[in-house]
């Protein structure tokens, strides 16, 4: 899954990303120009450290996220829209971190002149509805020359996607972004390969100066969440080796980097969940949309498991942490066995019975 990191200059996306990679890319520069820098990020989840002690594997692998930082946005694309290479890399995205400046600096001046989340907020989400509105107009146009014209496609489809795009024009010129809609499964269908910046899920990140109090903000719409952190810190901090680390954390009673909690918050609002397989060789933590199901669940493993898929073997990790082990699981009736209609839960430990 990819998360695009956006902002406007100077708000500290690349420290951000270098918190995230442990890097050490310039900040500060604030060119504006195009630039995407991409990493993938393991997903913090104490669960897998645990499964790790309990069998002991030659390796341990964490769920991921892609992350891209993605520069060039300036909340000036006005009335012609985002240019066209940057909107490929920004309808790429699952989802948004935007990066928002709370922060004081008289070395790294705001680019509008004085610190206010608020209107950077308000800048961002005006660019992407103004983008997607530009793209429903365009469509709804395209739309009555199609009904005009005749013997192409079904009248009733040319008027279900009429329909739904009048919805969006009508919200958009609101100026309310599209994730606030309720759309229906068929019409998320019909939506498909659109890639509507204001309807992708956005984690508001406040970036805070170091010992900075958090600001009362809210971002009351669906699919978003807003966390602080204190960038600087966060970057400097994931810089340090291992050790140092810890000590770090330590020492000022941290429990763990914010950061870490960002990283789950992202993975969290893309409505993904993890489940795991164990062993000798190898745990791992494997990521599934909520609502998959064990089959599903199976592909992501291997395409040959959910072809051959006959049923899965499930416990919950809190009952196999409880009971300390499969086999005292099996015992006390929480090891079952699952078929193709099983929807899978988050923390589920698998294993796929399958054909060959």
């Amino acid at each position: 899954m990819r998360l695009g990191i956006i902002g406007l200059p100077q708000a500290g996306k690349t420290t951000l990303y270098n918190a995230l990679t442990r890097g050490s890319m310039p900040t500060g520069a604030g060119s504006g120009k195009l630039e995407v820098h991409t990493a993938v990020v393991d997903v913090p989840d104490q669960r897998v450290d645990v499964l790790t002690r309990m069998f002991n594997p030659k390796k341990t692998i964490y769920a991921k996220v892609t992350y891209a930082d993605i520069a060039g946005l300036d909340g000036s694309a006005g009335k012609s829209g985002i240019s066209g290479v940057l909107l490929n890399h920004l309808t790429q995205m699952d989802g948004f971190i935007h990066i928002v400046r709370c922060f004081e600096s008289d070395e790294v001046p705001h680019p509008a002149g004085s610190v206010d989340p608020l209107r950077d907020i308000s800048a961002m989400d005006s660019e992407f509805i103004l983008n997607d509105l530009i793209a429903v107009e365009r469509k709804l146009e395209r739309l009555a020359e199609e009904r005009k014209k005749g013997g192409g496609r079904e009248k009733a489809v040319i008027e279900r996607e009429q329909e739904l795009f009048e919805r969006f024009h009508a919200i958009l010129s609101e100026e309310t972004p599209l994730k606030d809609m309720d759309i229906s499964h068929e019409e998320e269908k019909m939506l498909s390969g659109y890639g509507f910046l204001s309807m992708k899920p956005t984690l508001v990140v406040l970036n805070l100066s170091e010992g900075q109090k958090e600001p009362a903000i809210e971002y009351p719409h669906k699919h978003s969440q807003v966390v602080a952190l204190q960038g600087k810190l966060e970057m400097d901090i994931a810089q340090l080796p291992q050790e140092e680390m810890q000590l770090f954390l330590q020492e000022y009673g941290i429990e763990e980097p914010s950061l870490n909690r960002m990283i789950r918050l992202s993975y969290d609002l893309l409505g993904l969940q993890s489940f795991f397989t164990v062993g000798p060789d190898e745990c791992r933590a494997w990521t599934v949309w909520r609502g998959a199901t064990a089959p599903e669940a199976a592909g992501e493993i291997h395409t040959d498991l959910q072809r051959g898929f006959i049923k899965a073997e499930v416990v919950a990790y809190n009952d196999l942490i409880a009971l300390g082990g499969k086999n005292e699981a099996k015992s006390k009736g929480k090891l079952r066995l699952e078929g193709k209609e099983y929807i899978v839960q988050d923390g589920d430990i698998i294993e796929i019975r399958h054909s060959t």
